[in-house]
């Protein structure tokens, strides 16, 4: 049994999943696992996508590598994707918001994002997909979603989760005594 959740933070590119965990981390002391960083270090990547100018993730690949440390518990999972995590190994999937297009573009844009990758990445958000994905993939009570747009946003959803994080911990220990 874990002692300490795992949490999916999930959300377009350019919505601050990064910046939620590396605070959250510090917070929390759960551990920050960017999945892009894990796939790189890894060898995860299956081929590259020349369009958008990206890698195409192995996903089984992904799995394998990272199963053995999410098992235990205490990840903060950082990816743009959410469906691939077995439904066992997640307790709360995060789902970061920026509704206002004009501010993600202006991020993605400073990223270099060529057209088309940013044009994709803005659709996405528009329309909700990963969302949708998550709430799909995952029990519904564990899915959240928050605005991320200023930087009292980062704040106040790092409070909520840490928050979520404290009450988990404490009904663990509680269903074990």
């Amino acid at each position: 049994m874990r002692t300490s959740p795992n949490v999916i933070i999930t959300g377009t590119p350019g919505v601050g999943k990064t910046v939620h965990c590396e605070q959250l981390a510090q917070e929390t002391g759960l551990r920050h696992l960017s999945i892009n960083q894990v796939a790189k270090d890894r060898g995860c990547y299956d081929q590259f996508d020349q369009e958008l100018q990206s890698w195409i993730v192995d996903e089984d690949k992904l799995l394998d590598a990272i199963e053995d440390e999410v098992v235990q518990g205490g990840c903060l999972i950082d990816w743009h994707a959410c469906d691939l995590f077995p439904k066992s190994w997640i307790d709360l999937v995060i789902v970061l918001r920026c509704p206002s297009t004009s501010i993600l573009y202006d991020r993605l844009s400073a990223r270099g994002y060529n057209e088309a990758k940013l044009q994709e990445n803005l659709d996405a958000e528009i329309f909700g997909m990963l969302l949708e994905e998550a709430r799909e993939a995952y029990d519904e009570e564990i899915v959240v979603d928050l605005t991320s747009e200023k930087d009292d946003d980062v704040e106040s959803n790092c409070a909520r989760i840490v928050a979520w994080i404290e009450a988990w911990k404490n009904s663990q220990t509680k269903n074990i005594d």
